[in-house]
């Protein structure tokens, strides 16, 4: 499931996501049982940083892998997405042009793959600047169901976070509420479709954080971006459940002047016991 974050401020974008890859499986011992294994693994990536294109990057939550019989990361597959760039003329691509060829070529995979529609799609925030603007721009969007890119926050005076995966957390200490409560309070007291949506609005108003998102500076972008992660995953030691966010925590910033900068990524290391 991961957690994946975009936040879009004044002073920069910043991308940030979790290492966990969840991949399941049925027991082949016991195969009359339908018993279901799941295993985890920590260091995958999901930060994408694409080779000639400095100033857009991306993060990418929700199913792990693209495949049943050989499944592979997103990031597994970014050495063929920057060789089907380098056909074109090399420049640099405007945020929303480089969402979309990102989509395109990711959904093209899932088709190749034979990946049954039944399951989890793989989300992708992609956040960057384009040429001379001021601002930067965010951009959604899902394989294989919802592959045209939609912009988050539009507009150069609108601020703000967005974040995917096991997201419950996040919601509670941002927005105040996450899902389970409107779908409680609905079957409860049985409201109207319309009484739901005015609850909910009513919960977005009243309950979230007051965070000044447009008076941020880049660090503190940064600082509360690495605190969902991180409460996320020190909350999960104790759930019963999926622990689908964990690992080290990789982040980056894209600003207008220095593109895409790492501020903390996991390296390749050995073994560490002497």
């Amino acid at each position: 499931m991961s957690l994946g974050i975009a936040f879009k401020g004044a002073e920069g974008i910043v991308l940030a996501a979790d290492s966990r890859v969840t991949l399941t499986a049925t027991n082949d011992d016991a195969p009359s049982s339908q018993e279901v294994l799941q295993g985890y693994y920590d260091n995958a990536v999901k930060l994408l940083r694409v080779n000639g294109q400095e100033f857009v990057g991306a993060v990418t939550y929700g199913a792990g892998a693209i495949g049943q019989q050989s499944p592979r990361t997103a990031h597994s597959y970014l050495p063929e997405f920057e060789a089907l760039l380098s056909k074109g003329k090399r420049r640099r691509l405007p945020v929303e042009e480089f969402a979309v060829k990102l989509s395109d070529f990711f959904a093209q995979q899932w088709r190749d793959s034979r990946t049954p529609e039944n399951h989890p799609p793989m989300d992708f925030l992609v956040g960057g600047f384009d040429h001379g603007e001021p601002y930067g721009r965010v951009f959604g969007f899902a394989i294989p169901n919802k592959t045209t890119p939609s912009e988050i926050h539009p507009g150069p005076d609108q601020f703000g976070m967005v974040w995917g995966g096991q997201k419950q957390f996040a919601d509670r200490i941002i927005a105040g509420f996450d899902e389970q409560l409107v779908n409680v309070v609905q079957e409860t007291l049985e409201l109207t479709v319309e009484k739901r949506v005015e609850l909910e609005k009513q919960f977005k108003e009243r309950l979230q954080a007051t965070i000044p998102f447009p008076f941020l500076p880049l660090q503190d972008s940064v600082d509360l971006s690495i605190l969902l992660i991180r409460t996320t995953i020190a909350i999960q030691n104790w759930v019963v459940g999926v622990r689908g966010v964990g690992g080290p925590i990789d982040v980056a910033t894209i600003t207008r002047t220095g593109g895409f900068q790492p501020v903390q990524v996991k390296s390749i290391s050995g073994d560490n016991l002497n």
